[in-house]
């Protein structure tokens, strides 16, 4: 019986560390841009159990050596200050691990913001990636069609999503292909990821914005580029065009599935300007209503989604709560 209880202690041990080990798509990378983070995430996981390896050994090896024991019952060590070989260990040393962590951060930083080094010759595939509510909208202005809740791109080919909202700000992230980047409303920013893999990866919004948070995912598609250019061909000729009053619809509906059109709405609701464009005085003044001055137009027609009158945190329950939410965009194969 006492042999059982290690392997009891062990089973349950899995039972509770072996649920997270699916959901780690962040050290499963498919991209250069994924592959980097995850590097850098791997590399500082082993500096920080050297160091927890180090503190722990150097902790047991005291407590075995100067426990208390008869041989040297009453003994008391002597008292040492300022002993400089040590206080120099133990203020270099965090300071060199400090610093090279950091080295690492500015530089895996700077690498996933620009264009990854083997498609730097390539014009990158633009994609405007813009939320409202609880979905995500893209546009593919070079190719002039856009889809909801599922993007497709072509494999080794360097992909620039611009993002901005349409209300709450939300965050883009595609686990396996980036890191995640925050949309804005009036504000562009911009994401390079490109996939060297073919396969079907999910998305989502990381940043909580509400009841239907949860929800919010798509599927992004890494095709070769013959498959990706026949769904372009096939898009244009099948796919109903996006209208003003149908996009209208689009904004203000909570959730929906998968939907794809031979047009975007790019044509009639620009998207808003860069940073630079809330920039004046040289840089030294921002001004919020600067950006995008055909956005700012279009916000009248086009406005933000307002927010559900109720929320789960308020007092009295919302009824909508209580009804089921949809199922994830991503677990839908039907592109209407």
């Amino acid at each position: 019986m006492k042999k059982k209880g290690p392997l009891y202690a062990l089973f349950l041990a899995l039972l509770v560390i072996l649920p997270g080990c699916s959901s780690l798509a962040v050290l499963n990378p498919k991209g250069p841009a994924a592959r980097t983070l995850s590097d850098t995430i791997i590399l500082s996981i082993v500096v920080m159990a050297f160091v927890l390896a180090v503190v722990y050994i150097l902790y047991i090896f005291v407590l075995v050596k100067y426990r208390a024991k008869k041989s040297n019952e009453g003994y008391i060590p002597e008292h040492e200050e300022g002993n400089k070989v040590l206080e120099a260990i133990w203020i270099i040393i965090p300071i060199i691990i400090v610093a090279f962590l950091s080295v690492v951060t500015v530089k895996s930083t700077h690498a996933v913001e620009n264009v990854a080094s083997e498609y730097k010759d390539q014009a990158p595939l633009v994609i405007y990636a813009s939320s409202s509510n609880w979905k995500w909208h893209f546009s593919y202005p070079e190719e002039g069609i856009e889809t909801v809740n599922y993007v497709n791109i072509p494999v080794h080919r360097a992909v620039e999503f611009r993002l901005y909202s349409f209300g709450t700000i939300t965050s883009f992230w595609v686990p396996q292909l980036a890191g995640q980047k925050y949309a804005m409303s009036d504000m562009l920013t911009y994401l390079n990821l490109s996939g060297d893999t073919v396969g079907s990866y999910i998305g989502k919004n990381s940043n909580f914005s509400g009841k239907g948070f949860a929800h919010m995912e798509f599927e992004t598609l890494v095709m070769t580029d013959a498959d990706y250019q026949d769904w372009v061909k096939e898009v244009k000729e099948t796919a109903p065009a996006l209208t003003e009053d149908e996009f209208k619809g689009l904004l203000a509906a909570e959730h929906l599935g998968r939907k794809t059109y031979s047009s975007t709405h790019l044509e009639f609701s620009p998207p808003p300007g860069d940073h630079s464009e809330h920039m004046s005085g040289h840089g030294t003044e921002t001004d919020m209503h600067n950006g995008g001055e055909e956005h700012e137009d279009n916000k009248e027609i086009h406005p933000s989604p307002a927010p559900s009158s109720q929320t789960e945190f308020d007092s009295n329950p919302a009824p909508e709560v209580e009804e089921p939410l949809p199922s994830s965009p991503v677990e839908e194969h039907t592109h209407e």
